[in-house]
């Protein structure tokens, strides 16, 4: 029972390490969805409450709460975030020397 196991680093983009179309895209999304469950949380909303308040029917908060990114774009989980709160700030920035490739990233206050 002295299997070896295999581990290989991240590149911090689970979807790039899973070699999924567009990894930067699903990674921005993801964050923003985290972003959209955290502010569920707070404001202890059911999801039929929260598909009140977003226009949206609740089976949509169940696939958005539950991973399934396909059907939101990030403009409609910008105006997600907009409708629970909280402002959403697009800001584009020189990439530093030392960095290999230019990144995109969801930061969060």
């Amino acid at each position: 029972m002295n299997e070896e196991i295999k581990v290989q680093s991240s590149s911090g983009n689970v979807f790039a390490d899973l070699e999924l179309a567009n990894p930067d895209e699903l990674l921005v999304k993801a964050e923003l969805v985290r972003q959209i469950s955290n502010l569920i949380t707070a404001k202890n909303l059911t999801q039929t409450e929260t598909a009140k308040l977003l226009g949206v029917d609740q089976p949509k908060i169940s696939a958005l709460l539950h991973g399934k990114l396909s059907g939101f774009s990030t403009e409609r989980l910008f105006r997600f975030l907009n409708a629970l709160g909280s402002d959403v700030e697009i800001r584009v920035i020189p990439k530093p020397q030392s960095d290999s490739q230019a990144q995109t990233r969801v930061i969060t206050i």
